[in-house]
This record gives C-alpha cells, sequence and structure tokens, in this order.
C-alpha cells in the first residue's frame, strides 16, 4: 500500500477541494477500497478495528487483505499496515472476514476465513506476534492451518466469516460460521478445546430454508434489565440474558436478527420470533455486514457496519476510494425485550462544538424553519416533536404494509395530515438538493403507526446515482410518547436514529450544490396539521484525526 500524508487537520471542514465526499468523522482508509468490518476490540488501553480492504484500487478485489487501525477514544484513528495478506496456501486467493477473541490471561486471537489455493473457503487462525506491541502491528498465522475446513456437501463458496468464540461450563469454546445449502441459510456450530482443533455439531446452531447464504453472523448475548453490554461467554445466568442472532442475507444486501433463548447444555437456540425477510433489521438503509464487540472498559457492545458506495466505479476511480464504516453505536435490549436499541457512542461528544437549541417552537402546516449556527454538511442534530389533535389523524391504506413502499410512494412532497414532518439535510439554497428525514403518523384497526422515511430521490442532481428511499416502521406511541429523531450528517453519510434508536437508517448521498458551507439544515412540515418541535439541539462536529503511521 502507498504511504499518503496525514489528513489535514487545519480546516473545519472534511470536504477538501476535489473532495466533497470524504467524511470528516467517520472510518475510512487513507485511500482504496475497504467493505466488512472485523476482528474489533480492545486491548490494553487500545481499540483495534479491522476491515476487509483492497489495498491496490478503489474497487472490489476477491485477494482481499486485512487494513488495521487503532484507536484510543474510536474518533480519531491511526492507520497501519496491513495485519494480513493473502500470501499463504490456505489464504492465498483473499484473506476474508473473521472475529477477534480475548482468552483468559489477556491473550488475543483472530479467526477468518481464507480463499485457499483451491478456491475454496476455510477457517485459519492468527495470533500477535508481540503482545508487548501496543498496537498489535504483527500478527503470525498457526502453522497448522486451516484450522476448520470444508464441510462436506457445502460449496466451496459458501462457508465463511467466523464469530467471536465463546467459552462454556465444559471447558469448550464455541463459534458459527456462516453458510448454506440449496438455499437454506446456515449457522454452522463448531467446538474445540484449544482453539486448533475444531468439530462440527451434529446439527447447525440454527438455520432457515429460502434465506440463501448466511454472511457475517454476530452471535451474542444482551441482559433483558440494562443498557451495559455483556461478554459474549456470559450465557443465562438467572435468565438474565438473551441472545441475539445477527445474520447478512447476501441476495438483500441487509443484515437482519433475531432475538431469543440459548441452551448451551442442548446446543439449541430458539428464537422468540423466526427469521424471514420481515424481520428486523439492524439498519433500514444502506449498511451491511456488521459487527460488533465487547468494549470490557465502558461495559458496553459496540457495532459498527460497512456503509457502501451508491455511486458509479468510475466515481470511486476519481474519488480513489469507496466504503466508509458507519459511526461506532452501543447496542443493547429494548426495555419491551422486543428489539434492540443503538445510539452514537458517547463519545461523539469530543467533536461537538457551535452548540444552538430551541424549545416549543410551532410548525404549522406547510412551513420550513431553517437552523443556523452550525456546520450543516457536519453536525448533530437531536430533535422531538410532539402531536396533538391526533383524532384527525388519516387511515393507513391496508395495501401498504411495506414502509420502504410507503416513503417511495409519499415522499417528501406528498402532503398528509400528520406528515411529512422532519429535517432536510445536505439542502442547496434553493432546495433543489434535499435529503429529507421524516416521519408520517397514520390509525391502523384503532391504534397508530408511524413511518419513519429517508428520501433521497432529491439528494442530488447527479445522474447515474442511486437515490432509493428508505421506510422503516418505528414502534412509538405518540398519543404517551414524543417522535424524537437523531441524525449524523457527515458530507456523503447520513445516519438517522428514530425513537430513541429502536429504528436506524443510513444513506449514502453525493450533492453537487449541498458542499460544505453551502450546505443549509431545515426543519419542516409539510403535513397540514401543525406539529410542535418540543426542543431541537444542534451541534458543529469537528473533525477526527485520522493518520498514516510514521514509519
Amino acid at each position: 500500500m502507498s504511504n499518503p500524508s496525514s489528513t489535514p487537520a487545519e480546516s473545519p471542514l472534511a470536504a477538501a477541494s476535489g473532495q466533497p465526499y470524504r467524511t470528516a468523522f467517520h472510518f475510512q482508509p487513507p485511500q482504496n477500497w475497504m467493505n466488512d468490518p472485523n476482528g474489533q476490540m480492545w486491548y490494553n488501553g487500545v481499540y483495534h478495528f479491522f476491515y476487509q480492504h483492497n489495498p491496490f484500487g478503489p474497487f472490489f478485489n476477491i485477494r482481499m487483505h486485512w487494513g488495521h487501525s487503532v484507536s484510543h477514544d474510536l474518533i480519531n484513528w491511526i492507520h497501519l499496515d496491513s495485519a494480513f495478506t493473502p500470501i499463504d496456501p490456505f489464504d492465498i486467493n483473499g484473506c476474508w472476514s473473521g472475529s477477534a477473541t480475548i482468552l483468559p490471561g489477556n491473550k488475543p486471537i483472530m479467526l477468518y476465513t481464507g480463499i485457499d489455493s483451491e478456491n475454496r473457503q476455510v477457517q485459519n487462525l492468527a495470533v500477535p506476534k508481540d503482545l508487548s506491541d501496543p498496537y498489535l502491528k504483527e500478527w503470525v498465522k498457526h502453522a497448522g492451518n486451516p484450522v476448520i475446513s470444508l464441510p462436506e456437501g457445502i460449496q466451496h463458496d459458501d462457508f465463511r466469516d467466523p464469530t467471536t468464540t465463546w467459552l462454556q461450563e465444559d471447558g469448550k469454546w464455541r463459534l458459527l460460521v456462516g453458510s448454506q445449502k440449496d438455499k437454506t441459510g446456515i449457522a454452522f456450530l463448531y467446538h474445540s478445546d484449544d482453539l486448533v482443533n475444531w468439530s462440527k455439531h451434529d446439527s447447525p446452531l440454527h438455520q432457515v430454508p429460502g434465506t440463501g447464504i448466511w454472511e457475517c453472523p454476530d452471535f451474542f448475548p444482551v441482559w433483558v434489565d440494562s443498557t451495559n453490554g455483556v461478554d459474549t461467554s456470559v450465557i443465562n445466568p438467572s435468565n438474565e440474558v438473551k441472545h441475539v442472532l445477527k445474520v447478512g442475507l447476501q441476495d438483500q444486501f441487509k443484515d437482519y436478527y433475531v432475538i431469543g433463548n440459548y441452551s448451551p447444555e442442548k446446543e439449541h437456540y430458539v428464537p422468540e420470533d423466526e427469521l424471514t425477510l420481515s424481520s428486523l433489521r439492524l439498519d433500514y438503509g444502506r449498511y451491511y455486514a456488521s459487527k460488533s464487540f465487547f468494549d470490557p472498559v465502558k461495559k458496553r457492545r459496540i457495532i459498527m457496519g460497512w456503509v457502501h458506495e451508491t455511486d458509479s466505479e468510475a466515481d470511486a476511480i476519481a474519488k480513489g476510494w469507496a466504503g466508509v464504516q458507519s459511526f461506532p453505536r452501543s447496542i443493547w435490549l429494548d426495555k419491551n425485550q422486543k428489539q434492540l436499541l443503538q445510539w452514537p457512542i458517547e463519545e461523539i461528544e469530543m467533536l461537538h462544538e457551535n452548540k444552538v437549541s430551541f424549545q416549543n417552537k410551532k410548525l404549522e402546516g406547510g412551513s420550513l424553519h431553517e437552523i443556523q449556527g452550525i456546520t450543516a454538511s457536519q453536525a448533530d442534530v437531536k430533535i422531538s416533536f410532539k402531536l396533538s389533535n391526533l383524532e384527525e389523524v388519516e387511515e393507513l391504506d391496508p395495501s401498504w404494509d411495506d414502509p420502504q413502499l410507503i416513503c417511495t410512494e409519499s415522499d417528501a412532497s406528498k402532503k398528509g395530515k400528520f406528515g411529512p414532518f422532519g429535517i432536510l439535510v445536505l439542502a442547496s439554497n434553493d432546495l433543489t438538493e434535499q435529503t429529507a428525514i421524516f416521519f408520517r403518523v397514520f390509525q391502523k384497526k384503532g391504534r397508530y403507526v408511524v413511518a419513519m422515511c429517508s428520501d433521497q430521490s432529491q439528494s442530488s442532481t447527479k445522474n447515474g446515482i442511486d437515490k432509493t428511499s428508505y421506510g422503516a416502521f418505528v414502534d412509538i406511541d405518540p398519543q404517551q410518547d414524543e417522535i424524537s429523531l437523531r441524525t449524523l450528517i457527515d458530507h456523503s453519510i447520513v445516519e438517522s436514529f428514530g425513537g430513541g434508536g429502536k429504528t436506524c437508517i443510513t444513506a449514502r448521498v453525493y450533492p453537487t450544490l449541498a458542499i460544505g458551507e453551502d450546505a443549509r439544515l431545515f426543519a419542516f412540515n409539510y403535513g397540514t396539521e401543525s406539529v410542535v418541535i418540543s426542543e431541537l439541539s444542534a451541534w458543529s462536529l469537528k473533525k477526527a484525526r485520522l493518520n498514516k503511521e510514521k514509519p
């Protein structure tokens, strides 16, 4: 990989001349292609982030390397040389995704998928060369790799992405590997006494027909009554935890999850709701291949996902890079125990400056209110809406059971009663360009339904980019609770959290007018009924430091 200089820190804006879409506080390598997050961990005071990386260009290449960066705060990063390169018979055709485990005695290991010399997907083991090196820059691959070979009856390219391992009371380690057979998605379960010799359990931990290959599985416990995270090896003390199984469906390019109960004695996992294409998703926008890890210092579970480009490969070549990671999120089980909540990690407050705020502002139907005093292309915005006269809410069309259809058919320009109301981000002076994040409220069979939308249809005057709009329902009763929205804006990525993190939608946008200082931010209400902004707080965000380690 070439050795570009550190990103300049003088300008408060990331968007330098010729790079309007480069982000300011989302993780990116200095250049070239990045996709799946891999092997995140905290070790001896340092956060480690590994990722799928093509160091030779801003496009996908099967012969992936593992990029590696480190941080003391998950905000400012130091880029290191590749941790793994595809040079051995067991990974000569690519070092694909994997996970870290911290063993007793504070020893990290890495398990990852290699594409071997016969193009088979196999699972490999690696350990740090020098545990006294705070950055763990060099890794040693196990001489006996692969430690898990392709199972009989599985296609050579359908067996990948080992999870973090977990330790049971019987002293055996477990892990999952994603797979499929005849379109049945599979999470194979493996046991080991020593992390080198693995045996496949008689039956998968879980499988679902018709879902296709399960990529980047993640399996972790969550407390039923706490926002704290749980170490992966904690099983179920006094029924105090449930287990989350997350899988990426390659055909959908989406991350789905189920919540259930795991019995280690029976090696049995029973989700409370079966996995379908209507199951809960971590993010209803541009977000895939997520990976979580337990942070033992702040006792939280943190998750990041790959946010891929929606412009062309030619655009990527012109930029010199492709791929961004979502901002790190804390993740925990909602108090109703039916879904996960996600929220930007608290360290984002290190970047806050120039706060603006107001309370109890009424937005009449058809009105627009500019939020001034912050850098609108690099911002953190929190807003809450209070509704009254809810007896006037319109009935939801029975055919609109898909919220993405609602958001596509009724974009931000379509007037309803309660909605659309929300914010316009990365808006140009004349509103020719705008990305609208908004809500609509309906009634259905005597209860309220809240749809959250991220409308990219007017996000750019540029042609040849994907301007799909995204939508999801938010589990909120507007009679009892205010409707809240938090949005992180970072030049070409917009991450939105509805209902306190119940619904997340991430978008990639490529404005040509609303760039840098020319971007504007508005609160709006295009419905016929008025709404009240009970509270708004917004901040400019300083630029994070993303440096290349000096040789």
